[in-house]
């Protein structure tokens, strides 16, 4: 359930932020590459922020990778 939510969120917060790029202002798109950076630094950390504080709202960790349901 971790993984969905996890996937869900970032999914959003890059579509919004190439939104707010388009419509808003372009400066917008260091939002992108935040989201992208802290991507790349959690593969090599094994820690993630967001990941956290789901599991701290209390959504569970069921199975580990995408594959697993």
């Amino acid at each position: 359930m971790l993984n969905t939510y996890f996937r869900v969120i970032v999914g959003t917060m890059v579509l919004l932020s190439v939104v707010l790029t388009v419509y808003v202002n372009p400066k917008w798109m260091w939002f992108t590459v935040f989201i992208g950076v802290n991507l790349i630094q959690s593969a090599f950390t094994k820690w993630c922020l967001l990941e956290t504080i789901l599991v701290k709202l209390g959504v569970k960790k069921e199975g580990v990778g995408c594959s697993v349901k």
